[in-house]
Formats: structure tokens, C-alpha cells, sequence
């Protein structure tokens, strides 16, 4: 069992008011019990909106989370109230995606992360957005 639940501040807390953007919104995390061995985490919220940057217009998608952690695994409260923090944001469904992993990352640094936006059409055009992440390994400089 987690050692650090005490940390967690959102799960249980009673509180269900939403941050009014990601950058007041904190994404939590728990230590990873099972660090020695690589596992698959997916998280998917079916709830996703923004706003389009110029015409103020809501984009609704999906976002999908998967990740490989490493040392810190990401409290799903949190990651719902830090997604659903992007509501009354304006911005580019390309930069929702790159700006998701962005902070998922700094967050818990995975050995591997992907986020995808899949948006629903406007216009006529869906997108899908797909962002990308893997941990550099280390190399041993056999020059010196």
C-alpha cells in the first residue's frame, strides 16, 4: 500500500469546487510500489472541453493517458479537477495535448507517457492529437 497517502490532498477532501485553469490546478501523485518492474497505466476522460483561441467556441474530446511509471504514479482526482480545469481555456487542441503531457510529466516523470485528444468534429473536421513521451537513458561515456 501507498506510504505516502497522507499527501494526497484532493481524494477524500470533501471539496468538489474545479481550478479555474491547469495552472491553478495540482496534479498529485503517489509513490509507485511497483517501480522494479514496467506496467501500463490508461486513463481516459470522456469529459474534455476547451475553447477555441480565436472564436471562443467549446471543443469537447476525449483525452487518453497512458503511461509506464516510474518512482510516482498520478492520483486520478486530481488529474479529473486538473483536466476539467481547461474548460474556460482558450486554446489550440494541438497545444491542450503538448501542454497535458508537458505537465503530466514534470508531475510524476514516467518512463514513458502518451497523451491523445480526440476531438470531436467542427466545422466538419475531427482531430486527433497524439503527444508522446520516453525517458532519455542514461549512457555511460566509454571515452574517457
Amino acid at each position: 500500500m501507498a506510504k505516502d497517502l497522507n499527501k494526497l490532498t484532493l481524494l477524500g477532501g470533501g471539496k468538489s469546487g474545479y481550478p479555474t485553469g491547469p495552472d491553478k490546478a495540482g496534479i498529485e501523485t503517489f509513490q509507485n510500489e511497483y517501480e522494479h518492474r514496467d506496467y501500463w497505466i490508461d486513463l481516459d476522460c470522456h469529459e474534455f472541453t476547451s475553447l477555441c483561441p480565436k472564436t471562443g467556441q467549446p471543443d469537447f474530446g476525449v483525452i487518453k493517458i497512458r503511461y509506464v511509471p516510474a518512482g510516482r504514479c498520478i492520483e486520478t482526482k486530481s488529474l479529473k479537477l486538473y483536466l476539467f480545469s481547461y474548460r474556460e481555456v482558450k486554446i489550440f487542441n494541438e497545444e491542450a495535448v503538448n501542454r497535458i503531457l508537458d505537465d503530466l510529466v514534470k508531475a510524476c516523470v514516467p518512463r514513458q507517457m502518451e497523451v491523445v485528444g480526440e476531438f470531436n468534429a467542427r466545422g466538419g473536421i475531427g482531430i486527433t492529437v497524439k503527444a508522446d513521451y520516453r525517458q532519455q537513458k542514461k549512457t555511460v561515456n566509454s571515452d574517457q
